[in-house]
């Protein structure tokens, strides 16, 4: 029993710290998008006056759609399914965030999206700070 304790524990250990090594959501979005869309995601980032295209508010996301954060549509465009003229073609900007374990959400039509684990942590970011 002893052994079998110990095993187990043992082999938690691996999945713990690759876990723990995992950027959460607001690291990523620091990383790869503060630069535009501001600290607080209302697109008033350094960089936002060079762009060509107004660079919007992302804490306004659900109100633009109805009071339902639009999770799928924010998946898609990080990810470059949908592509964004800010963003490049196809979006460049996100390449070490587009690396790594994978995460899985539905549609409203219950159509499975494959993703990144990163992609979806930061949409599950925004989605926080809607306001």
């Amino acid at each position: 029993m002893r052994h079998l304790l110990a095993f187990s524990l043992a082999a938690l250990i691996p999945a713990t710290a690759a876990i723990a090594q995992e950027s959460t959501g607001a690291e990523n979005y620091a990383e790869n998008c503060a630069g535009c869309h501001g600290e607080a995601a209302m697109g008033d980032g350094p960089l936002a006056s060079m762009i060509s295209v107004e660079v919007p508010d992302l804490t306004v996301l659900s109100r633009r759609y109805g009071g339902n954060f639009p999770l799928v549509d924010v998946v898609r465009k990080i990810d470059g399914r949908v592509q964004l003229r800010g963003h490049g073609d196809p979006m460049p900007v996100f390449g070490g965030m587009l690396r790594g374990a994978s995460a899985v959400i539905d549609t409203a039509d219950g159509d499975p999206i494959v993703t990144k684990a990163a992609v979806l942590a930061v949409a599950d970011y925004l989605e926080g700070l809607q306001r």
